[in-house]
């Protein structure tokens, strides 16, 4: 994947305005998707401007070398929906969730200081290309179902919460937005050939607001996409997390010690599993820049953005956030990983956050436009896991076991639930892989082992002899000298 601008690069301003758009609406969905699930009045125009906070601080503990954005995670939605369980007040609920992310975020940095002590040589030796590479494959294989189900998905909904929009009419809004992002991507010259998702997405939108528009003049249903009636509702302003947790604040008798401990256990062991999808992000987006992130500027310091990163997108939108692979896919598709556009993207949420026509623009974006332009997101993020392991050799029984069970546990969704924790599909591969390559590799490592200690046994029985044989020249030359000394004497 041939970057057209690198890491270090800095386009003109109207380009960087541009990519920095393409940025916000490749990740835009997802954002503001979390808080529209968890519902309790959470805001998701706060939770874009706590994506764009907390990616400018993931920069800053990165020095500015990651081009990646952070947004709102969805590990953390069961941890989410339990700060508001039990009849908890709203404002203990938000403040839960702020303190959720606190425990989180701890979790990441107590990681960070042990491989600040350790190293990360142990995370290449239990995670090689053979692991890692069909991990992050799963990452974006893992998607694919959310993509296909929202190409075939209107935004308009009845009373009753159905869809109003025939799966057919959404699925052409789609597959244009798609094939307008393709034949950009492909034949477009210059400018055009870096901004496939704006022009996709556009393209998509103008259909979709076409079939719309006659839905409504001649009231089919079936032809109804997008919900223009967010507009009558729109949030002027966003509203903050930490205003609802600690203005006005009503905890009653609440157990405030018991419900920390819900919390503790609610958002502690997900951090963990969001733990190895750290890593896979980094080293896909490593593969794409072709620099290893996780030794410059180190793990240590992507863990500390990360961990931070959430505690302050969480304190004003209320969402832990995570590096997201829809930007990952957008630098590789794109050839963009400047990391002046991640940072004018970040500007670019805060800002927009206060901007209530065009959060509101966004949002109106149906699903299955969003659809078409995921199917080649997640496709990338799939093929870059890939080409992770062009170089191993799938010969070999070793290596094909390990991928083969990665692949189909996180194809097949493998995942286990620990009450209120969840170990995602991505997660459960990961771990099955690890312990995999470590049982297939048990006799290789005996045999170094072995063959460390013959060496050793070989260089120590070189040493012995070369000692005895010092200590018998020694004795000889004693032998010739004390005849010597005696003939002299005789003489």
């Amino acid at each position: 994947m041939k970057l057209i601008y690198g890491v270090k690069d800095r386009p003109s301003l109207p380009r960087t305005l541009l990519f920095a758009l393409q940025q916000l609406l490749a990740i835009l969905a997802a954002t503001i998707a979390v808080p529209m699930i968890i519902g309790n009045g959470m805001s998701p125009s706060a939770a874009l401007f706590g994506a764009g906070v907390g990616t400018l601080v993931y920069l800053l503990f990165t020095k500015f070398k990651s081009p990646v954005f952070l947004g709102s995670s969805f590990a953390f939605l069961g941890s989410m929906a339990a700060a508001f369980a039990g009849g908890v007040t709203a404002s203990l609920g938000y403040l839960g969730l702020i303190i959720g992310a606190v425990f989180a975020g701890l979790v990441y940095v107590i990681i960070a200081l042990v491989v600040k002590f350790a190293g990360v040589k142990w995370i290449n030796k239990i995670m090689p290309a053979v692991v890692i590479g069909p991990t992050v494959a799963i990452i974006g294989l893992s998607l694919a179902g959310n993509a296909v189900g929202d190409l075939m998905k209107g935004a308009v909904t009845s009373a009753q919460g159905a869809v109003l929009a025939s799966p057919y009419i959404c699925l052409l809004c789609g597959l244009v937005t798609l094939a307008v992002t393709i034949v950009c991507s492909v034949y477009g010259k210059k400018l055009l050939k870096m901004i496939p998702f704006i022009i996709g997405i556009l393209a998509g939108y103008a259909v979709a607001a076409i079939f719309t528009g006659i839905g409504f003049a001649a009231n089919v249903d079936a032809l109804k996409v997008i919900n223009f009636s967010q507009f009558e509702s729109m949030q002027w302003y966003p509203d903050f997390a930490f205003i609802k947790a600690f203005v006005n604040a009503d905890y009653g008798s609440s157990d405030i010690g018991a419900y920390i401990g819900t919390i503790a256990v609610a958002y502690i062991p997900v951090a963990f599993v969001v733990f190895a999808e750290h890593i896979a992000d980094h080293k896909n987006i490593s593969s794409i820049i072709e620099s290893d992130l996780l030794t410059e500027p180190g793990l240590t310091r992507t863990l500390l953005g990360d961990g931070v990163g959430s505690i302050a997108g969480a304190f004003f939108g209320g969402c832990p956030n995570t590096t997201y692979g829809e930007s990952v896919g957008c630098v590789a598709i794109s050839g963009n990983a400047s990391v002046v556009t991640i940072l004018t993207t970040a500007a670019m949420a805060i800002v927009a956050s206060f901007i209530a026509p065009f959060v509101t623009f966004l949002a109106t974006i149906p699903p299955c436009v969003m659809g078409g332009v995921c199917i080649a997101l997640y496709g990338f993020i799939a093929v870059s896991g890939l080409k992770m392991i062009q170089k191993v050799d799938l010969g070999d029984n070793k290596n094909l076991f390990v991928v083969s069970v990665i692949l189909i546990a996180g194809v097949g969704g493998l995942t286990l639930s620990f009450g209120k924790v969840t170990i995602t599909a991505v997660a459960c591969s990961l771990i099955l892989g690890i312990l995999t390559n470590l049982l297939v590799n048990i006799k290789s490592k005996k045999a170094e082992s072995a063959t460390e200690s013959e060496g050793q046994s070989e260089t120590e029985i070189s040493t012995q002899t070369e000692g005895e044989s010092a200590t018998e020249n020694t004795v000889e030359s004693e032998e010739v000298a004390q005849s010597t000394e005696e003939k002299k004497e005789a003489e």
